[in-house]
């Protein structure tokens, strides 16, 4: 039997937004194991939800960090770096699209829909990478969330959809790039959870239903099992593991 012991191995984890986050799912099973933990959060609106789960796990510091402004990643990590001297391991799971783009026709999608989707859940992947990777001087590893829309067409998921392929396409550049660092990238494809940024999709109770019924298991996914796939990915478990997207969707990515 494998223990994974994280002691003395740092996380940093972006998009926390409530105890329903996966983003959160993924930073207990770290913790548990030993790791401790960097929580940044996007304004006021989340602060207060994500310093009670902070305060769950004794030494965890908070940062805010909206990943649409370069001077707050700058300022955020400016902070961060003064608290601690290196991070072991990056989880990005981080997502928004405009509610009116997340229904609809796809191709009604305005330009500054596009935009802020993509920009905020798929280049920020990079703005972060790019801020992280130096503080990995001995190598480390990172995670990010997508979802079956990144390679099918899924009603309603929309420009959410192409965010999430922009997201798989870099996992892999990124692999590439970042390999002789030994900084592993992976991505995991999650099936639909009830999450914050769930709820804003359209006929997601629909698409729960659907899933439920079709998947090889014949259930949905927990919020654990993505926590404890994040944990594997993370760890030295996972060491030869990159670039790829690992689904956890009770099975549901491999039928027609």
């Amino acid at each position: 039997m494998y223990t994974i012991d994280l002691s003395g191995k740092c996380a940093l984890v972006t998009g926390v937004a409530n105890k329903r986050s996966l983003a959160w799912g993924i930073a207990r099973e770290l913790a548990d194991a030993g790791a401790s933990l960097i929580l940044t959060y996007q304004g006021e609106r989340v602060r207060d939800y994500v310093e009670e789960l902070a305060a769950e796990v004794p030494g965890t510091r908070l940062y805010e960090c909206d990943v649409s402004r370069d001077d707050s990643l700058d300022a955020a990590f400016e902070n961060i770096r003064k608290d601690t001297p290196r991070l072991d391991y990056f989880v990005h799971a981080i997502a928004f699209a405009q509610r009116e783009d997340l229904g609809g026709k796809f191709f009604d999608t305005s330009r500054e829909g596009f935009h802020v989707a993509l920009d905020i859940s798929s280049f920020s992947l990079l703005a972060l990478t790019r801020r992280v990777v130096p503080m990995m001087p001995d190598g480390g590893s990172i995670v990010s969330l997508s979802y079956i829309a990144a390679q099918r067409a899924v009603p309603s998921y929309n420009v959410m959809g192409t965010a999430k392929a922009a997201l798989e396409q870099m996992t892999r550049q990124l692999a590439m790039e970042l390999g002789p660092q030994n900084v592993r990238v992976n991505c995991i494809s999650a099936g639909p959870v009830s999450t914050l940024s769930a709820r804003g999709v359209s006929g997601f109770t629909g698409m729960l239903g659907a899933h439920r019924e079709r998947a090889p298991l014949q259930r949905n996914i927990t919020h654990k099992e993505v926590g404890t796939t994040g944990l594997f990915l993370l760890s030295d478990l996972a060491s030869g593991i990159t670039g790829e997207v690992i689904f956890v969707d009770a099975g549901y990515h491999v039928l027609l």
